[in-house]
Protein backbone atom coordinates (compact mmCIF):
# COMPACT_ATOMS: atom_id res chain seq x y z
CA UNK A 1 0.00 0.00 0.00
CA UNK A 2 1.22 3.50 -0.78
CA UNK A 3 0.62 4.67 2.79
CA UNK A 4 3.51 2.46 3.86
CA UNK A 5 5.89 4.51 1.74
CA UNK A 6 7.81 7.48 3.07
CA UNK A 7 6.33 10.72 1.77
CA UNK A 8 8.38 13.90 1.90
CA UNK A 9 7.28 17.41 0.95
CA UNK A 10 10.06 19.74 -0.23
CA UNK A 11 9.66 23.51 -0.12
CA UNK A 12 12.12 25.49 -2.30
CA UNK A 13 11.86 28.85 -0.54
CA UNK A 14 12.91 32.39 -1.36
CA UNK A 15 11.49 35.29 0.66
CA UNK A 16 8.51 33.17 1.71
CA UNK A 17 8.11 34.38 5.30
CA UNK A 18 4.65 35.90 4.69
CA UNK A 19 3.15 32.81 3.06
CA UNK A 20 5.03 29.89 4.60
CA UNK A 21 2.70 29.43 7.59
CA UNK A 22 -0.45 29.22 5.46
CA UNK A 23 1.24 26.74 3.14
CA UNK A 24 2.63 24.62 5.95
CA UNK A 25 -0.65 24.34 7.87
CA UNK A 26 -2.43 22.92 4.80
CA UNK A 27 0.08 20.09 4.33
CA UNK A 28 -1.76 16.83 5.15
CA UNK A 29 0.41 15.35 7.88
CA UNK A 30 -1.76 12.26 8.03
CA UNK A 31 0.27 11.07 5.04
CA UNK A 32 3.27 13.45 4.86
CA UNK A 33 6.15 12.09 6.95
CA UNK A 34 8.72 14.84 6.59
CA UNK A 35 9.04 18.42 5.33
CA UNK A 36 12.25 19.86 3.94
CA UNK A 37 12.65 23.60 3.49
CA UNK A 38 15.59 24.92 1.49
CA UNK A 39 16.05 28.67 1.83
CA UNK A 40 17.90 30.21 -1.10
CA UNK A 41 19.57 33.11 0.74
CA UNK A 42 16.32 34.93 1.46
CA UNK A 43 16.35 38.54 2.66
CA UNK A 44 13.39 38.06 5.00
CA UNK A 45 12.57 35.88 8.01
CA UNK A 46 11.88 32.67 6.09
CA UNK A 47 14.27 30.55 8.15
CA UNK A 48 13.13 31.86 11.53
CA UNK A 49 9.50 31.34 10.49
CA UNK A 50 10.31 27.77 9.45
CA UNK A 51 11.95 27.09 12.80
CA UNK A 52 8.96 28.56 14.65
CA UNK A 53 6.66 26.24 12.71
CA UNK A 54 8.73 23.25 13.80
CA UNK A 55 10.05 22.25 10.40
CA UNK A 56 12.75 19.74 11.23
CA UNK A 57 14.82 19.82 8.06
CA UNK A 58 15.89 23.37 7.19
CA UNK A 59 18.79 24.05 4.83
CA UNK A 60 19.95 27.58 4.11
CA UNK A 61 22.03 28.56 1.09
CA UNK A 62 24.35 31.36 2.18
CA UNK A 63 24.54 32.44 -1.47
CA UNK A 64 21.61 32.36 -3.87
CA UNK A 65 21.87 29.27 -6.08
CA UNK A 66 18.79 29.94 -8.19
CA UNK A 67 15.47 28.15 -8.50
CA UNK A 68 17.00 25.04 -10.03
CA UNK A 69 19.88 25.03 -7.59
CA UNK A 70 17.39 25.17 -4.74
CA UNK A 71 15.51 22.12 -6.03
CA UNK A 72 18.72 20.15 -6.42
CA UNK A 73 19.36 20.56 -2.71
CA UNK A 74 15.72 19.64 -1.94
CA UNK A 75 15.81 16.39 -3.90
CA UNK A 76 19.25 15.35 -2.71
CA UNK A 77 18.14 15.74 0.91
CA UNK A 78 14.85 13.91 0.27
CA UNK A 79 16.70 10.92 -1.14
CA UNK A 80 19.13 10.99 1.80
CA UNK A 81 16.13 10.74 4.14
CA UNK A 82 14.79 7.72 2.28
CA UNK A 83 11.82 9.29 0.52
CA UNK A 84 9.65 7.02 -1.63
CA UNK A 85 7.39 9.80 -2.94
CA UNK A 86 8.52 13.42 -3.13
CA UNK A 87 6.19 16.42 -3.50
CA UNK A 88 7.70 19.71 -4.64
CA UNK A 89 5.50 22.57 -3.46
CA UNK A 90 6.19 26.30 -3.67
CA UNK A 91 5.79 27.84 -0.20
CA UNK A 92 4.25 31.05 -1.59
CA UNK A 93 0.71 29.63 -1.19
CA UNK A 94 0.07 29.85 -4.92
CA UNK A 95 -0.79 26.12 -4.98
CA UNK A 96 -2.96 24.39 -2.39
CA UNK A 97 -1.30 21.56 -0.43
CA UNK A 98 -4.75 19.96 -0.15
CA UNK A 99 -4.08 18.13 -3.43
CA UNK A 100 -1.18 16.17 -1.96
CA UNK A 101 -3.51 13.28 -1.11
CA UNK A 102 -4.59 12.95 -4.74
CA UNK A 103 -1.09 13.31 -6.17
CA UNK A 104 0.43 10.80 -3.76
CA UNK A 105 -2.37 8.33 -4.42
CA UNK A 106 -1.76 8.42 -8.18
CA UNK A 107 1.91 7.58 -7.67
CA UNK A 108 1.48 5.26 -4.71
CA UNK A 109 -1.10 3.14 -6.51
CA UNK A 110 1.28 2.81 -9.48
CA UNK A 111 -0.89 4.76 -11.91
CA UNK A 112 1.75 7.41 -12.72
CA UNK A 113 5.42 8.01 -11.95
CA UNK A 114 5.06 11.80 -11.97
CA UNK A 115 2.01 13.96 -11.23
CA UNK A 116 1.82 17.66 -12.08
CA UNK A 117 -0.59 20.13 -10.50
CA UNK A 118 -1.95 21.94 -13.55
CA UNK A 119 -3.15 25.54 -13.30
CA UNK A 120 -4.62 25.36 -16.80
CA UNK A 121 -7.14 22.56 -16.33
CA UNK A 122 -10.54 23.93 -15.20
CA UNK A 123 -9.38 27.52 -15.85
CA UNK A 124 -7.54 27.58 -12.53
CA UNK A 125 -4.90 30.04 -13.70
CA UNK A 126 -7.11 32.90 -14.90
CA UNK A 127 -9.63 32.45 -12.10
CA UNK A 128 -6.76 32.65 -9.62
CA UNK A 129 -5.38 35.88 -11.05
CA UNK A 130 -2.58 34.77 -13.36
CA UNK A 131 -1.50 37.80 -15.44
CA UNK A 132 -2.93 37.55 -18.92
CA UNK A 133 0.46 37.77 -20.66
CA UNK A 134 1.76 34.88 -18.55
CA UNK A 135 -1.28 32.82 -19.42
CA UNK A 136 -0.84 33.56 -23.13
CA UNK A 137 2.84 32.59 -23.15
CA UNK A 138 2.08 29.50 -21.07
CA UNK A 139 -0.43 28.31 -23.66
CA UNK A 140 1.82 29.07 -26.65
CA UNK A 141 4.87 27.41 -25.08
CA UNK A 142 2.87 24.37 -24.02
CA UNK A 143 1.45 23.96 -27.52
CA UNK A 144 4.92 24.03 -29.07
CA UNK A 145 6.40 21.77 -26.41
CA UNK A 146 3.67 19.18 -26.87
CA UNK A 147 4.54 19.02 -30.55
CA UNK A 148 8.29 18.63 -29.98
CA UNK A 149 7.94 16.19 -27.07
CA UNK A 150 4.96 14.33 -28.56
CA UNK A 151 2.83 14.80 -25.45
CA UNK A 152 -0.61 16.13 -24.53
CA UNK A 153 0.10 17.92 -21.26
CA UNK A 154 -1.97 20.95 -20.29
CA UNK A 155 1.15 22.81 -19.08
CA UNK A 156 4.88 22.36 -18.51
CA UNK A 157 5.40 25.29 -16.14
CA UNK A 158 3.70 24.44 -12.87
CA UNK A 159 5.60 24.64 -9.60
CA UNK A 160 3.63 21.79 -8.05
CA UNK A 161 5.08 18.36 -8.85
CA UNK A 162 5.20 14.90 -7.31
CA UNK A 163 7.72 12.18 -8.12
CA UNK A 164 8.42 8.58 -7.26
CA UNK A 165 11.92 8.10 -5.89
CA UNK A 166 12.81 6.13 -9.04
CA UNK A 167 12.47 9.33 -11.05
CA UNK A 168 15.05 11.18 -8.98
CA UNK A 169 17.34 8.15 -8.95
CA UNK A 170 17.30 7.69 -12.72
CA UNK A 171 17.32 11.17 -14.19
CA UNK A 172 20.24 13.60 -14.08
CA UNK A 173 18.62 16.42 -12.14
CA UNK A 174 22.00 17.68 -10.93
CA UNK A 175 23.00 18.27 -14.57
CA UNK A 176 20.01 20.55 -15.13
CA UNK A 177 20.20 24.34 -15.08
CA UNK A 178 20.27 26.24 -11.79
CA UNK A 179 17.79 28.72 -13.27
CA UNK A 180 14.04 28.52 -13.89
CA UNK A 181 14.39 26.30 -16.96
CA UNK A 182 15.39 23.51 -14.54
CA UNK A 183 11.77 22.30 -14.39
CA UNK A 184 11.58 21.88 -18.15
CA UNK A 185 14.95 20.14 -18.41
CA UNK A 186 13.91 17.75 -15.69
CA UNK A 187 10.53 17.05 -17.29
CA UNK A 188 12.11 16.51 -20.71
CA UNK A 189 14.36 13.80 -19.20
CA UNK A 190 11.34 12.15 -17.58
CA UNK A 191 9.50 12.06 -20.90
CA UNK A 192 12.63 10.90 -22.74
CA UNK A 193 12.83 7.87 -20.44
CA UNK A 194 9.13 7.09 -21.01
CA UNK A 195 8.02 7.57 -17.43
CA UNK A 196 4.27 8.01 -16.97
CA UNK A 197 3.22 11.63 -16.43
CA UNK A 198 -0.21 12.52 -15.05
CA UNK A 199 -1.92 15.78 -14.11
CA UNK A 200 -4.48 17.02 -11.59
CA UNK A 201 -6.45 20.23 -11.82
CA UNK A 202 -5.03 22.76 -9.36
CA UNK A 203 -6.69 26.04 -8.33
CA UNK A 204 -4.18 28.84 -8.19
CA UNK A 205 -3.94 31.96 -6.05
CA UNK A 206 -1.88 34.89 -7.32
CA UNK A 207 -1.13 37.56 -4.72
CA UNK A 208 1.59 40.18 -4.32
CA UNK A 209 3.49 37.62 -2.24
CA UNK A 210 3.41 34.97 -4.98
CA UNK A 211 6.79 34.16 -6.44
CA UNK A 212 7.05 35.24 -10.04
CA UNK A 213 9.52 36.45 -12.64
CA UNK A 214 9.24 39.72 -14.51
CA UNK A 215 8.52 40.13 -18.20
CA UNK A 216 12.15 40.15 -19.37
CA UNK A 217 13.00 37.07 -17.31
CA UNK A 218 9.86 35.43 -18.70
CA UNK A 219 11.16 35.95 -22.24
CA UNK A 220 14.51 34.39 -21.31
CA UNK A 221 12.69 31.51 -19.66
CA UNK A 222 10.47 30.98 -22.70
CA UNK A 223 13.43 30.88 -25.06
CA UNK A 224 15.12 28.41 -22.72
CA UNK A 225 12.05 26.16 -22.83
CA UNK A 226 12.07 26.22 -26.63
CA UNK A 227 15.76 25.32 -26.60
CA UNK A 228 15.07 22.36 -24.29
CA UNK A 229 12.30 21.12 -26.60
CA UNK A 230 14.48 21.42 -29.69
CA UNK A 231 17.39 19.58 -28.05
CA UNK A 232 14.98 16.87 -26.93
CA UNK A 233 13.68 16.34 -30.47
CA UNK A 234 17.16 16.38 -32.04
CA UNK A 235 18.33 13.90 -29.39
CA UNK A 236 15.39 11.62 -30.16
CA UNK A 237 16.33 11.71 -33.83
CA UNK A 238 19.97 10.95 -32.98
CA UNK A 239 21.16 14.28 -34.40
CA UNK A 240 22.41 15.77 -31.14
CA UNK A 241 24.08 14.41 -28.02
CA UNK A 242 22.97 16.11 -24.81
CA UNK A 243 24.38 15.43 -21.34
CA UNK A 244 20.81 15.22 -20.07
CA UNK A 245 19.83 12.11 -22.06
Amino acid sequence: MFNQRKIIVVLPAYNAAKTLEATYHEIPFDIADEVILVDDASHDETVSKAKALGIQHIIRHEQNKGYGGNQKTCYTKALELGADIIIMLHPDYQYTPKLIHAMVSMIGNDVYDVVLGSRILSKGALLGGMPLYKYFFNRVLTFIQNIFLNQKLSEYHTGYRSFSKEILQQIKFNDCSDDFVFDNEMLSQIIYKNFRVGEVSCPTLYTKESSSINFSRSIIYGLGCLRVSLIYRLSKWGLYKSKLY
